[in-house]
């Protein structure tokens, strides 16, 4: 990774922020949903 890559880094931020205000509603709306979608990507939510 290129560690000056601003613009890269800041459109990762803005997908992974996009990513969490989804599981952040999802969680609200249908927790069952959320659990079954953080244990299929791996994710450590």
């Amino acid at each position: 990774a290129h560690a000056k890559d601003h613009h890269s880094r800041q459109g990762l931020l803005k997908m992974v922020g996009r990513r969490r205000r989804l599981l952040d509603y999802l969680k609200r709306t249908n927790v069952e949903g959320y659990r079954k979608i953080i244990a299929d990507l791996g994710l450590r939510y």
